[in-house]
């Protein structure tokens, strides 16, 4: 435990930022996780909508740090190009 106070303090912090960005982080991870199942029901027009609601959330998960930008793009691209496999 650390003994000066303002490591105290900073460790607080820390575990308060730690928390918000578990939560944050398995908000992205069920989005993702929503495409995936609809993709794999078969199911396109669901998996579109499921797409274009997961979007928006993968993208303001990089202004809140939880994932890098290079990550965010990389789960935009492999959604996208399973929902697009759909339509073929």
């Amino acid at each position: 435990m650390a003994n000066i106070k303002s490591a105290r303090k900073r460790a607080r912090q820390a575990e308060k930022t730690r928390l918000h960005k578990m939560g944050l982080r398995s908000k992205l991870r069920t989005n993702i996780k929503n495409v995936v199942a609809a993709v794999e029901k078969g199911d396109k027009e669901a998996a579109v909508a499921a797409y274009k609601a997961a979007v928006p959330v993968i993208d303001s998960m990089i202004n809140k740090g939880v994932v890098n930008k290079n990550k965010a793009a990389r789960h935009k691209s492999r959604l996208n190009k399973m929902v697009k496999a759909l339509a073929a």
